[in-house]
């Protein structure tokens, strides 16, 4: 089969498409025959060396997700997929080839209404901004949230999710144009950090209150807004770590409020924990796909030998939404 492989160490450039050996389903793993697989910039991180893959996940094969076919199962499967499911779901790399194994439990039936393009911009984004918001800031229905860095594939996502649960919703973008696109995902107010301070936005727009909830993908530049901006009890989760590792902590300030941070990483996860997150992401996020009241949103789409360019394009600050690998011809529903 063939995969993009990391050769080295370094950016786009390290990265190849090769032929490489067709894996074996063992256990209860599936082999899915990939027809879209969506890019993340662990995949970046990976390729220079920041990121390495899990014991359980190829060395050198990146992709954290993927949609396909079901195309052989282990012998222990036992259930309820069969060969020939449209399936798409989380790895913990491998999944941009042409072939991946994964966990029967991880693979998920895509709903009917999505195309394998589509779908590839699903299982990162809103299975990662599902487990953010209800599983570790345990956002309750009609409470407020702000949600850093909403026009990437998880903040479009969060947006949506939070949005769909009658919260109100603040979201942040360096950039106003992409704030107006978001608003139409959900987005309550926009707060442009190029120009604005969003805790003291949080603080006006709510009357000082605060907000319950906060997602954060920037790390230590944004911590000291993030604890002023949370309402008293309020909960702050680190999804990740782009601005920066390292921040003066306000203990006082923690206290006072009596606030909870909480960092979050899918991929380093114990099987069991990602079965978990999988399975309630099934029960309460496909139903809404399928309804399309919350959506996939993609930025572009590129040929599979086009991995460079493609992650070219992840690394501007250009990209509302996902951007997504598809195998050979265009691919539509099944």
């Amino acid at each position: 089969m063939r995969a993009i492989v990391i050769t080295g160490v370094g950016g786009p450039e390290v990265l190849e498409v090769r032929e490489v050996p067709t894996p074996e389903p063992s256990g209860k793993q599936v082999r899915v025959r990939v027809r879209a697989c969506g890019l993340n910039r662990a995949d970046l991180l990976q390729a220079r060396g920041h990121y390495p893959a899990p014991p359980d996940a190829p060395a050198d094969i990146p992709g954290l997700e993927y949609a396909g076919e079901v195309e052989a199962l282990g012998p222990d499967v036992t259930g309820p997929l069969r060969v020939g499911d449209r399936v798409f779901g989380i790895v913990g790399g491998g999944g941009q080839a042409e072939s991946v194994l994964t966990h029967e439990r991880l693979a998920v039936p895509i709903p009917p209404n999505l195309d394998f393009v589509t779908a590839a911009a699903v299982p990162e984004a809103f299975l990662t901004a599902h487990d953010a918001l209800l599983t570790q800031g345990r956002l309750a229905p009609g409470r407020r949230v702000l949600i850093h860095a909403a026009g990437s594939g998880v903040g479009t996502a969060a947006v949506q999710l939070a949005h769909a649960m009658g919260c109100t919703v603040f979201g942040t973008s360096r950039t106003a144009a992409k704030l107006e696109r978001v608003k139409a995902l959900g987005l309550d107010q926009g707060i442009d950090t190029s120009h604005e301070d969003f805790a003291a936005v949080v603080q006006s727009q709510t009357g000082g209150a605060g907000v319950d909830v906060i997602v954060d993908f920037l790390g230590g530049p944004a911590l000291a807004g993030n604890l002023a901006a949370l309402a008293p009890r309020g909960r702050l989760v680190l999804v990740g770590l782009l601005g920066g590792t390292s921040a003066p902590l306000d203990l006082n300030l923690m206290l006072r409020k009596r606030l909870t941070i909480v960092g979050t990483t899918l991929r380093a996860r114990p099987l069991e924990e990602k079965i978990a997150a999988t399975r309630r992401f099934a029960e309460e996020v496909i139903p809404w796909l399928a309804r399309g009241l919350v959506h996939p949103v993609v930025d572009s789409v590129f040929p599979f030998e086009e991995v460079r360019a493609a992650l070219a394009r992840l690394e501007s600050n250009q990209v509302f939404g996902k951007v997504v690998l598809r195998m050979g011809s265009p691919l539509f529903k099944v």
